[in-house]
């Protein structure tokens, strides 16, 4: 999360009230907005209810419907927000902070789909269609190259109930391949073995010669980042889909 900062207080009060100043910008703002028990979307709709309960529609109340905005409240969710609250707070008070959100929502901007929201929840991209291998996977895969000299390093992502065929590494010397999870919810499965799943932070190691399979769950985006082990003579064997009986036992 980008930590929040603020210097208002200082700027506009810095010489006048000082000690304000300081609880507003930093306990305030460089503490209470900092604290991870409650996300920042939730915080700035909190805010907004606050001081639209309280009858506040100033530059403050512009200030955070702004906020709010650059941390993903859309215009739809806004409306349903004020709406809500104005009929427990009064109607009057409604239609002045429908004027301001008016305004600061009249830009037209794309709404984040799923693929756009998961990618904000990882740190590496999500990267072009996997095309080049699409016939070894049922569903959509992305493909995103980190490391291309030393050691192969890619950002493999996974749209919910995609999954590749089952496969096998083989090497000569060495070889084979590591995963670790960075984002969403997945499995690994070798072959005769009962399906491990995949969370951020887990790793899987994949000696050569394994048969196995990974994929996302039916309902989560999925990352992994695959590391090619170096071995000598490495080639990839694609063998054939993992069928809906076997992907669907999984929860």
């Amino acid at each position: 999360m980008k930590k929040i900062t603020q210097d208002a207080g200082r700027k506009q009060l810095g010489d006048f009230a000082p000690e304000f100043a300081h609880f507003n910008d930093d306990v305030l703002f460089g503490e209470n907005w900092n604290n991870t028990d409650i996300d920042i979307k939730t915080r700035c709709i909190i805010t907004i209810v606050s001081l639209m309960s309280s009858g506040i529609t100033d530059s403050s109340l512009i200030y955070h419907l702004q906020n709010a905005k650059n941390n993903g409240v859309s215009q739809k969710e806004i409306v349903a927000i004020i709406t809500h609250c104005g009929f427990y707070v009064g109607w009057p008070k409604a239609w002045a902070v429908f004027r301001l959100a008016k305004e600061v929502w009249s830009e037209k901007i794309k709404e984040n789909n799923e693929k756009d929201i998961f990618q904000n929840s990882i740190m590496f991209p999500i990267g072009e269609k996997n095309d080049g291998f699409k016939q070894y996977f049922i569903g959509q895969s992305y493909l995103y190259p980190i490391s291309k000299s030393q050691i192969g390093i890619f950002n493999v992502t996974f749209e919910p109930g995609c999954r590749n065929n089952w496969h096998i590494h083989h090497s000569k010397t060495n070889g084979g391949q590591i995963l670790i999870c960075i984002g969403g919810r997945g499995y690994y499965q070798e072959y005769g073995k009962e399906a491990i799943e995949m969370n951020p932070g887990d790793c899987i190691n994949i000696p050569a010669g394994v048969k196995h399979w990974h994929g996302a769950a039916k309902d989560s985006w999925f990352s992994h980042l695959a590391i090619e082990v170096p071995g000598e003579k490495t080639s990839n064997e694609w063998l054939e889909p993992v069928s809906d009986e076997e992907y669907n036992k999984l929860k």
